[in-house]
């Protein structure tokens, strides 16, 4: 049953700290009854001491409509005010297609797999 259907978010926020990021999954629904309890976990994320990478790991998410767009981008300028740069992994089917459809692909620094993003902040 979609978000829609229940009126309630699909999402589930986890987050956790690795040698120089700030990680993030995602699971569920990114839409518009998301957004407040990402943003809600997001706030405790922003109270940290800013590390140079934040990784969004989206494997798990299996829709995301323009709402949620808005929100990873909004994210994403956050990320730059504070210098951190804003790594999307595990971005496969529905957020890739979401990310090219858009063109938003270019936007964001994109990692086909979570591993592939962690390489990234550590290297």
């Amino acid at each position: 049953m979609s978000s829609g259907a229940t009126g309630k978010s699909t999402l589930n926020v986890s987050s956790g700290l690795s040698r120089n990021a700030v990680i993030v999954r995602l699971d569920g629904e990114i839409d518009a009854y998301a957004v407040s309890p990402l943003r809600e976990h997001l706030d405790r994320v922003w109270e940290l001491p800013a590390r140079p990478f934040l990784i969004l790991d989206l494997h798990g998410v299996g829709f995301c409509d323009s709402i949620g767009l808005n929100e990873l981008v909004d994210i994403m300028h956050r990320c730059e005010a504070r210098g951190t740069r804003l790594l999307l992994g595990g971005v496969q089917e529905v957020m890739a297609r979401v990310l090219y459809i858009t063109g938003l692909r270019n936007a964001f620094e994109v990692f086909d797999t979570f591993d592939e993003a962690l390489r990234r902040a550590h290297s």
